[in-house]
């Protein structure tokens, strides 16, 4: 559309990529406007597939946003981004409100995710470019915005096309979805990240606390840690892929960085709006993306000279009367008028969408999230109830982004999906307790779950001790092996170590009878500790140091195979020689 924010707004035509990117992302980031919606961002400017970030839900569906910079010291805008802005400028002001719901967000964070080290300065960046910090901290006593801020209707027109989820209880469209307040969810990415930051009990994404808590919680997922640039960077792309909000972001994150300053809430322009006006300008009428500018008159024949006015009569003060406007006479029916919305009737209960227990091995994320469907008495979907999800055990489950409990709006289904479950380090059981909220009596249904023992997908011999003996001795040194999962060390997983005959495998074949062995602890003979299978775990650097292997009189070649829960496999060929 035309409007312009800060000193210039991202513009674009809308594409196919830009909807398959929106949709994949299941969220859209909008420059937001509570009178307006605004362009799409250029396709040529989304990262290619696997690009950083690629493997998060985009918090916003990447639409736009405010590409206002600061400014630098120097002749002009393109100056390198390490130099230090102006002290006390207008632009390094954050309202008081906002500015405290930024550094609450990294303090909370610290406390429930030090790995991940989220400073307020990003966050600041992020709502500067979202939303202008609340349309200049425009708020109410609680952080929360007086209307809603809302991006563009993602119908599909110039936008990403996604489908209402929220039946319109977050952005008021029971068509389509739009991004909702400061730091800009759309509502089926709320539903997986809100917040409550400001200790009310409501997860609100108008709620400044509330949705910079979020954004955070986000910015922090997949165990990462952002003062490694490779991490900060996906968390940014994850908000919006795009190399030039990528860009900005990190520009005003070095800006704030190098000093902000706590200013008055609304005492700042509203993004848009011109200086001195107090943010007070209405955004002008929306233009489809892609809309032509008008083209300049063609040269044509000079028009006809008209005939002379007639002079005005005396006394009228005026060169000529005024012609009359055209009349439009008034329509012969009535507009059609939209009759009050129906209040639902509530929901009574609560059924289990799983097909199974969920499980999940130590240290990784279960494949299935934990979703119920809420119905009303007449066993019909119930849209709009309030489900609270609730994990409880001794494993030390989580959902994503370290929370124990999160509640969910349902959709116009009736479905609250709770976010992706990461499972503790301990293996056991656990339940997630399911609760529709809003009844006189709360209706509970109980999830259960189970943390498997962790496992492991490669395993590695980490020795170069020999695997020739002869009959009747020790084999020299101990074999030793290192286990991993996507990289790293794999802790406390077991494996299954066996010794096996013949130098190739069988169908059905056990433990040899004879051969190589080793020998488990005890005081008993020697001879009764005789075994050719042990299950060990790996420590805590995922090493795993196998006992002495020893020989028997029998010769010949056999075969050591160890493998790991996960399904990594080594296989070592053992020679065993007459003796000497």
């Amino acid at each position: 559309m035309a409007a312009l924010f800060g000193r210039r707004m991202r513009r674009g035509a809308a594409s196919t990529a830009v909807a398959a990117a929106a949709m994949a992302a299941l969220s859209a980031s909008g420059a937001p406007s509570a009178v307006s919606e605004q362009p799409a961002a250029a396709a040529a400017d989304r990262p290619s597939a696997g690009a950083p970030g690629q493997e998060d839900p985009s918090i916003t569906g990447d639409s736009p946003y405010y590409t206002e910079l600061p400014e630098l010291k120097g002749p002009g805008r393109n100056d390198p981004p390490d130099e230090t802005p102006t002290t006390g400028s207008a632009e390094s002001g954050i309202p008081a409100t906002v500015l405290d719901a930024y550094r609450k967000a990294e303090a909370s964070l610290a406390a429930s995710n030090p790995r991940c080290r989220v400073p307020w300065e990003l966050l600041a960046a992020i709502g500067k470019v979202e939303s202008g910090h609340a349309r200049g901290g425009r708020l109410d006593t609680n952080g929360t915005t007086p209307s809603p801020i809302l991006g563009p209707v993602l119908n599909g027109v110039g936008f990403a096309d996604i489908s209402d989820t929220d039946g319109g209880a977050y952005d008021g469209d029971t068509l389509h979805d739009r991004a909702v307040g400061p730091m800009q969810f759309i509502p089926q990415t709320w539903e997986s990240w809100g917040r409550d930051g400001n200790g009310d009990g409501r997860r609100d994404p108008n709620n400044i606390y509330d949705a910079a808590l979020a954004a955070g919680s986000y910015l922090c997922a997949h165990d990462r840690d952002l003062t490694v640039e490779r991490d900060l960077h996906q968390a940014i792309l994850g908000y919006n892929r795009s190399q030039e909000y990528l860009r900005t972001v990190l520009r005003w994150y070095d800006h704030y960085r190098k000093g902000a300053h706590e200013v008055p809430d609304g005492s700042q322009p509203a993004p848009g709006a011109p200086a001195g006006t107090g943010g007070t300008t209405p955004s002008p009428a929306p233009v489809s993306p892609g809309t032509p500018s008008p083209s300049p008159t063609k040269p044509g024949k000079p028009a006809k000279p008209g005939k002379p006015a007639k002079p005005a009569e005396p006394g009228d003060g005026s060169p000529s009367k005024p012609t009359p406007p055209p009349t439009t006479p008034p329509p012969t029916t009535p507009p059609p008028t939209t009759p009050p919305p129906t209040t639902p009737a509530p929901a009574t209960r609560l059924v289990d969408l799983g097909d199974g227990a969920l499980s999940a091995p130590a240290g990784e994320r279960f494949a299935d999230r934990p979703a119920v469907r809420a119905e009303r008495a007449d066993k019909k979907p119930a849209a709009r109830a309030k489900v609270r999800f609730t994990v409880a055990g001794e494993t030390g489950t989580t959902f994503e982004g370290g929370a124990t409990t999160v509640t969910v709006t349902t959709k116009a289904d009736g479905v609250a999906k709770a976010p992706a479950l990461l499972a503790g380090g301990k293996p056991g059981a656990l339940t997630v307790k399911a609760t529709l909220l809003g009844t006189t009596e709360p209706v509970t249904l109980g999830l259960r779950g189970e943390v498997t023992a962790p496992r492991a997908d490669k395993l590695v011999r980490t020795d170069e001790t020999g695997l020739t003996c002869g009959a009747g001795d020790t084999f020299e040194g101990r074999i030793a092996l290192a286990a991993t999962r996507d990289g790293e060390a794999a802790p406390g997983v077991a494996a299954t170590v066996t010794v096996l005959a013949g130098a190739e495998p069988a169908d059905g074949e056990k433990a040899a009878g004879k051969g190589p062995y080793f020998l488990t602890p005890g005081d008993e003979p020697a001879e009764d500790r005789r075994t050719r299978e042990l299950t060990l775990t790996t420590d805590a650097k995922g090493n795993l140091l196998l006992p002495e292997l020893h020989t028997d009189d029998t010769t010949g070649t056999f075969r050591l195979r160890v493998e790991t829960a996960g399904g990594a496999v080594v296989v070592l060929e053992l020679e065993v020689t007459e003796a000497a």
